[in-house]
């Protein structure tokens, strides 16, 4: 299971999601406890990355390790050493390489394990055939063992009530210690699931309070551009910090966003008239990059920048309804100059592009006459 654990890395360019969790290595003789990286495109790093197909070939070698011997040396990378004693695992090389795929599925949105096994029961559940039955036991028994007591989500019953209806009255669930099921557990379970699935339908149709959690728009990517002039119809173009929309502020005029930016962040006054003059954004950056910045401008830059798009969309009627167009949309903004105001493939912070979403909103709350602004 993903839960919290979420990494990634970069491959040409693109952000490739990925997990963690850990993991022995056996190398030369020694134990090492440490961390196994699986990734969505089904390469995992095991101190290099494999195929699903060579990590298994590395389980069989024992190069990823699921036992130990009494004794064995192990350790943390320049945190601790000892020796198993009494050692015991609950893996095996086959119920790992089966969590590994299961994470893959997890990581690319594809049912995995689990949610292949509940998707048979709801089948059996429409349709109460032995036939059916025996498919839903068949993918609840694909479930990794390790996995099984989480598949319903619920830490009380665990997979009580699905081994009892896979095994159906009379039968015998996978577990040896359990009794044969009888009419009574069975009739229990089934009334479990009725009751579940009223409840997810409940929570399918509930919406928070204040209102969705996540944008019902596909996201918006703004990637990188050098817009010169200014024209008709200029689209998401338009959204762009250095697209030629001349802005005043505090009773100065600048030829666009980025200019002012630029402008205000530097110390000398001959400095910020040239760069207010200057031909393109890009020019009134270099000129700014050369010049002093103002002290603790790092710690002021957003909400400059947040007073200058307010600026640009007030005062620029039709590009606020290009922004407003986005409706709730994701807004990746690329700056090939900053991390810190572009996504620039995930590796960014893009502040840019959450405050259009800001300002957006504000022009909504406007718009729908909630804020006086």
């Amino acid at each position: 299971m993903i839960g919290n654990r979420i990494t990634h890395r970069t491959a040409d360019g693109v952000r490739i999601p990925g997990t963690w969790r850990h993991a022995f290595i056996r190398n030369g003789g020694h134990y090492f406890l440490t961390d196994l990286f699986i990734y969505a495109d089904g390469l995992i790093d095991c101190w290099g990355l494999v195929t699903i197909e060579e990590f298994e070939e590395k389980l069989r070698t024992g190069w990823v390790a699921t036992s130990f011997p009494e004794g064995g040396e192990a350790s943390v990378h320049e945190l601790a050493d000892w020796k198993f004693s009494e050692p015991e695992s609950w893996l095996t090389p086959e119920l790992l390489v089966d969590e590994v795929r299961d994470t893959i599925d997890q990581l690319n949105r594809r049912p995995d394990s689990t949610g292949r096994c509940l998707a048979a029961v709801d089948v059996f559940l429409a349709d109460r055939t032995e036939e059916n039955r025996a498919a839903a036991r068949t993918a609840f028994l694909a479930v990794p063992e390790t996995q099984r007591r989480y598949a319903l989500g619920d830490m009380d019953s665990k997979d009580w009530p699905l081994r009892v209806l896979v095994a159906g009255p009379g039968g015998r669930t996978y577990l040896s210690f359990d009794e044969t099921v009888t009419q009574e557990e069975y009739d229990s379970a089934l009334a479990y699931f009725e009751e579940r699935a009223r409840w997810r339908t409940e929570r399918s149709t509930h919406v928070p309070a204040d209102g969705p959690e996540t944008p019902h728009a596909p996201a918006l990517h703004l990637s990188h551009s050098f817009p010169n002039k200014a024209v008709e119809d200029p689209g998401k173009l338009g959204l762009r910090h250095d697209y030629p929309a001349p802005i005043t502020v505090a009773d100065s005029d600048y030829p666009s966003v980025a200019h002012a930016y630029w402008a205000l962040s530097v110390t000398e006054p001959e400095t910020r008239h040239a760069i207010t003059t200057a031909e393109t954004a890009a020019a009134a950056r270099k000129l700014a990059t050369e010049a002093p910045r103002r002290e603790g401008w790092e710690h002021t830059r957003t909400a400059v920048m947040t007073s200058l798009l307010r600026a640009k969309y007030d005062q620029h009627p039709k590009l606020a309804k290009i922004l407003l167009a986005t409706d709730d949309a994701t807004l990746i903004y690329d700056d090939m100059n900053s991390t810190f105001w572009g996504d620039n493939a995930g590796r960014g912070r893009n502040w840019a592009g959450r405050l259009l979403e800001l300002v957006r909103s504000e022009l909504q709350a406007r718009q729908a006459g909630i804020l006086e602004m």
